[in-house]
């Protein structure tokens, strides 16, 4: 059984005892059953990885779907209207599960770190504790450098975010053809916000491929 699988359905179980506020519980609960903030990190760091994948594709085809409506040529322009809606709504939901994905790893990992620096007290042996420190600046060092990233890939999706609303906003009570010609003037930056979105997007991909590597000892 692969560990993701495990640790998803060790929450589901967890999640019936453990309610918000007693995130204590739960990591206490986790470690009963083997699970070790390492581990769970490492889990949550490829949740947030696979978060922003799906974000990034969703970006892409409301941006396709903002293209077919500056692109209109006739028909029904409503049935246009509620297929860019949707993505859009689409959109806001990816969004929404990047920055809960990142709230998530970043509430593990403080906590690792927290406890790998009191338990470094407990070494009677000076080079297990100098080498324990330096692996802990190392990992501490690789996760400020990935949860940096993984924020600013987030706040990448802000402005794609507004400008998709005030297009979809507009287009709702505006279903015609000066409305097309209304927005049409947008569509240059709504496709370099989104470029810049998926370049950020990638670099934080590639830095959480990276940290769980470096954690898995890969």
């Amino acid at each position: 059984m692969k560990m993701t699988h495990t640790l998803s359905v060790s929450f589901a179980l967890l999640s019936l005892i453990t309610v918000s506020g007693c995130k204590s519980a739960y990591y206490g609960g986790m470690e009963k059953l083997g699970f070790e903030k390492r581990d769970i990190l490492v889990d949550r760091v490829e949740d947030g990885r696979n978060a922003q994948e799906d974000a990034k594709e969703q970006m892409t085809s409301a941006l396709e779907e903002f293209s077919a409506v500056v692109n209109f040529d006739g028909g029904n322009l409503e049935k246009q209207y509620n297929k860019l809606s949707k993505e859009y709504d689409k959109c806001n939901k990816e969004a929404k599960e990047v920055n809960d994905r990142i709230a998530s790893i970043d509430d593990v990992a403080k906590r690792l770190f927290k406890e790998w620096k009191s338990e470094l007290k407990q070494y009677s042996n000076p080079e297990f504790k100098k080498d324990s420190e330096r692996q802990l600046k190392e990992t501490q060092a690789q996760y400020n450098k990935l949860i940096a990233s993984m924020r600013s890939a987030a706040s990448s999706m802000d402005p794609v975010l507004r400008t998709f609303g005030d297009q979809v906003l507009y287009l709702k009570h505006n279903l015609n053809s000066q409305a097309i010609a209304g927005i049409q003037g947008e569509a240059a930056k709504i496709q370099t916000d989104v470029n810049s979105l998926i370049e950020e997007m990638e670099k934080s991909i590639a830095e959480a491929d990276s940290f769980i590597a470096s954690m898995k000892g890969e």
